[in-house]
């Protein structure tokens, strides 16, 4: 017994310490960049297709158009897998452009669309 007792003195005091001590980072240092994360913007997801819709315009070509959840962005295209051109309107509502002539009113079963070379002509679903 007389043996015990220093050792769970010392026991005791060791345990005591813990306490105060900083805690252990694990795995290293902390995210130098936390808090600028912590503070940042949130992120914008980008917009889903809303409605999607194949057109037989006047001159019997076709557009497949995907109108898109923001109401501000429609995805054309004039071949049925081909390369999407993103067109965007200033706001809802207003007519879908992008640079090298394309433009897009409407929306459902008819819309009117321009291309590249081409006048505005109608097209329905």
């Amino acid at each position: 017994m007389k043996h015990t007792l220093p050792l769970l003195a010392t026991a005791l005091l060791a345990l005591s310490a813990c306490g105060q001590k900083e805690p252990e980072v694990v795995g290293g240092r902390p995210d130098p960049m936390a808090d600028e994360l912590n503070n940042a913007a949130p992120v914008e997801l980008p917009p889903m297709v809303k409605e999607s819709h194949s057109y037989r315009c006047k001159d019997g070509a076709l557009v497949f158009v995907d109108f898109m959840s923001d109401d501000k962005t429609a995805n054309l295209r004039t071949e049925k897998d081909g390369t999407p051109t993103k067109l965007t309107a200033e706001e809802a509502g207003k007519p879908y452009t992008a640079e090298g002539g394309y433009s897009l009113s409407g929306s459902g079963k008819e819309i009117s669309a321009t291309l590249p070379g081409k006048s505005a002509q109608t097209c329905k679903a």
